[in-house]
Parts: structure tokens; sequence; C-alpha cells
């Protein structure tokens, strides 16, 4: 019998003197797994150690290289301390532990909780070891998220860099000095802004100069920082300019928070309402002097304030330039507005820039719609499938009597779970009995959180109906034979569009648009 032992250590190791060094925790998971395969007679195919990672990450190196191994069949073992070191999430115990291991021919076992797939009669446990473990996952992420924004409030600097123009204090965490190479390019974009300089003509005179963009200089530097993905990933962009300018770090204030994590178990990142940011004054020395600020702010809302309808626009954020995959910025000339990549305009050779008028863009994915809903839908057969119920306030009502019954339901349910949890502390019910009440209660309590939100789905429907009136044959046209397009349309219907330099030959513009469905 082949084992491949897997390791990991999820705290950051400080014993260590050189990176490459193993920590005495891995050291010795590997001494009593190395033993323990001794003691059973396997023979040892590979040794996985993943050093400072944690059990929900999925990419984990040594981790990813051990699945696709076990897809292989090059073990009949996979040997570790506790399941917890394979993984912390629910989701992966089922999916490889109790479904694609035994598919491959591959038993599981940990030692100290004594996780043993040839052991049918402790699947239970191993349920309900992954269980606490992803309930570990997400009070511990509740925890870290609690003591970070107690150190954002308190004004201390959270993150791995330092916004450019400073840089990390190595005397005190969380504090910021400034960097005055990178200082002296922030106070000049400020300076030619308020000189009447546009941002296109700043990030030019910067990449005329050789000035790499705040990416470029802290990768230059050393810093952990992924190499460009595109030709223009070096240069000073629009972009980089109009956030710079409008960045209260750079007069003393801690700005964090402007982004937040979608869930514990994701990386991936959102936006945060203003609201929710964190902002403390005075926190580090200032780079620009209030007063230049001050003239900046005026500068840029008046700017903003002579084209913007106060309305965000249609492909803001959909439309892509084809040359360097970057987003194309929105201008208004003459009344009418037009998307163009600003490459172009910022360095020579960027990339070949795309430029296109809102209105000609609309029209063609307007087009490439319709020509969709002819080929693919029935607006006839459409029609005839759009019931409306003849008594719209009876069926809400009856509606609402459901919904309500469901929610006593999934209350009392909700308690029978927690009662499960005590007598099992009290010793009423043992592990076994335990794991398949809980269990079944658990998957009716989730049943009619679904069912719940489907009434409400329901009810807002009928609403509608009863708002409108019975105009199915009005509505199936609005929405698959629209004049126009809404913002609205744009979000629910397009990934994004990418957009082409212009054939000087045809004059048409090469437009890719990528839908959502």
């Amino acid at each position: 019998m082949k084992v491949a032992i897997y390791c990991r250590l999820s705290e950051e190791d400080r014993n260590k003197q050189l990176a490459t060094d193993d920590s005495n925790s891995i050291k010795n998971q590997k001494e009593m797994l190395q033993s323990y395969a001794a003691e059973q007679g396997w023979e040892i195919y590979d040794l996985y150690s993943d050093d400072d990672y944690t059990g929900a990450d999925r990419r984990r190196p040594e981790f990813c290289r051990l699945l696709a191994d076990a897809e292989k069949r090059r073990f009949n073992i996979i040997l570790c301390k506790t399941q917890s070191r394979f993984t912390r999430e629910l989701e992966l115990v089922e999916k490889y532990i109790h479904g694609l291991f035994p598919k491959w021919g591959i038993r599981f076992v940990s030692i100290v909780d004594n996780a043993d797939t040839a052991n049918k009669g402790n699947k239970k446990s191993r349920q309900i070891n992954g269980l606490v473990n992803e309930w570990y996952l997400e009070d511990m992420s509740d925890n870290i998220r609690s003591v970070l924004d107690s150190r954002r409030e308190n004004g201390y600097h959270i993150g791995a860099f330092a916004l450019y123009g400073y840089q990390k204090d190595p005397l005190q965490k969380g504090r910021l000095i400034v960097d005055e190479e990178a200082a002296a390019v922030v106070r000049e974009v400020f300076t030619l802004f308020a000189k009447g300089y546009g941002k296109t003509a700043i990030a030019r005179m910067l990449n005329d100069r050789g000035i790499p963009n705040p990416t470029e200089y802290k990768r230059q530097r050393g810093l952990r920082y992924q190499p460009p993905k595109s030709k223009a990933g070096t240069l000073w962009k629009y972009s980089a300019i109009a956030d710079m300018l409008v960045n209260q770090i750079y007069i003393g204030n801690m700005v964090q928070g402007r982004y937040g994590s979608v869930s514990y178990k994701t990386k991936q990142c959102r936006p945060r309402p203003r609201s929710e940011w964190f902002v403390v004054e005075g926190t580090h020395e200032p780079i620009i002097e209030r007063e230049l600020w001050d003239r900046v702010q005026s500068t840029v809302a008046e700017r903003a304030k002579s084209f913007n309808t106060g309305e965000i626009g249609l492909f803001a954020k959909k439309a892509r330039c084809a040359g360097c995959g970057y987003f194309m910025r929105s201008s208004k000339n003459r009344g009418r507005y037009y998307l163009q990549c600003t490459c172009r305009y910022v360095a020579k050779d960027a990339c070949e820039g795309a430029f296109i008028s809102v209105d000609r863009l609309e029209q063609t994915v307007l087009s490439e719609l319709r020509r969709l809903t002819k080929e693919y839908l029935d607006k006839d057969e459409l029609e005839r499938n759009v019931v409306l119920c003849n008594n719209l306030q009876e069926r809400k009502e009856q509606l609402s009597c459901e919904q309500a019954r469901s929610r006593k339901k999934l209350e009392d349910y909700a308690k029978g779970i927690r009662d499960l949890y005590l007598d099992k502390i009290k010793g009423v019910l043992t592990e076994s009995d335990y794991s398949i009440l809980s269990r079944e209660l658990t998957a009716e309590r989730d049943r009619l959180g679904r069912v719940i939100t489907d009434y409400d789905r329901q009810i807002r429907e009928i609403e509608e109906q009863m708002a409108a009136g019975d105009d199915r044959r009005e509505r199936i046209e609005q929405y698959l034979e629209p004049e126009h397009l809404t913002r609205e349309m744009v979000v629910q219907l397009v990934d994004y569009v990418t957009v082409g330099r212009r054939i000087e030959a045809t004059r048409d513009v090469p437009i890719e648009i990528h839908w959502n469905f």
C-alpha cells in the first residue's frame, strides 16, 4: 500500500531562520505520520507539506499537487494528523473524502481524530468534524474582521502595501511615513492639475519622462507585485491620476475599508458604500497641503459637473478596449457621449486604442439582442405561457398566509436544532443519533428557507401585476424589442463588450459582445 502524507501549518511560523526552513510544527507532523506509516507497513509515496496556509485556502500548492496525484491513482492512502489539516471546509470533506477519494480507490486516514474512510461507522463523526471545522472558520473570520476593524477605527494602517507616496514605518506597526521619491511625483500631479492640465495630459507627461506607475514602482523595489499583464501595465493611466487626486490619505487622513470580501471562503472583494468606510483624520504626515487639496477638489467637482448627468454611464465598467483589456473611459463632445481607451494618449505604442460613440455601441447591442430574440424566442408562445391569476388579491393573501406558516415552522426547526445540540452535550443523545437527527432538521430548515424566499418572489410579482393590469403583450415587447437600453438591462444582460480600433477602409468598429446568458 502506497501512502501520501499531507502536513499543513496554518499560523505564521516565527521560529524559522530562513524562509525556506520547515517549522517545528511541520517537522513534528512529519515525524508522527512517518512513524505511523512505518508501523502499518505502508510505503511512503511522497510527502506534501504546506507551511503558513489556512485550511480554507483551496489554492495551497502542495494540497493541489496532492489532489492531482490522487486523481492519477499514484497512491492508495492519504494520511494526515487531523481531518482539519486536510481541509476545514465541509464542502470539500463531502466532495473529496466522501465523494472522489472512494471513487478513485483512495483511503483517507487522520490519526488524532480517528477519521478513516475504511471504517464506514465513523462517517457521521467525520461529517460532524467537518461541520465543527466550518463553524471554526466562520468564527475565526468574524474575530479577525473584528480585530482589524478595531485597528482601522483607531487609524492604524492595515494592508500588505502602503499607498503610493508612502511606505510602512519599520519601527511602528500600522503607521505610514512619507516616501520622498514617490511623494515628489504626487505633489507634481496635484500641482499640474491645479494649473489646468488634464488627467490624460499629466499621465502622458509622466510616461514621457519614464516615471514608473505606482504598481511598477513598488515592483521595482522588490515588493511582491505581479508582473504587468499588458504592454501598458507599467504606464500611468487616466484612472491612476483620477484616483490619486481624490484620495484623502494624501492630506493625512487614513481611509480604509473601501472594499470588502464577499465571504470568508473566497478572496473575492467588492466595493463598499462610503458609509462603511473607515476614515480617521490626522494619522500621518500629509504630502499635499490643505489649500492645494481644496483647489484640486473644487476643480475636480467643477469638471465633473460640466458633463455629468448625475447617472451612471450606460456601459460603465462594461466596455473594454480590445487592445489592452482596460475599461474604456467616458467623454463628452458637442453634446454626444463617447467611450475611448486612453492608452494611445498617455504613451506611444501603448496599444492600438479604441473609440466609439455610446449611441453606436447601444444600437449594436440592441441589434444583436433583437437578432437573438427573433432566432430563439417565440413571442406568441411566450404570451400564452404568461398566466395571470383571476383574483390577484386573493392569491396574494393565500401566499402571505402560507409564508407565515412556513416562517413559524422555520423558527420551530431552528429551536429543535439548538435543543438537539444541548441534548448531545448533556449526554441524552449519542453522537450518531445527533448527527442523523440534526442533518434531517437542517435539511428541512434549509428547504423552508428556500420556500419562504420563493413566496417573497411570487408576492412581488403579483403586486407588480396588480399595478400594471393585464398587459402581457406590452411587457413582453418592452423586454424583447426595446427601443433603447437602460443601465439595468445592460447590467443584467451584458457581461462585457470589447471594442477594437476602427478599420479605416470600411469605417467599421470591431465589437464583441459577451452576454450573461
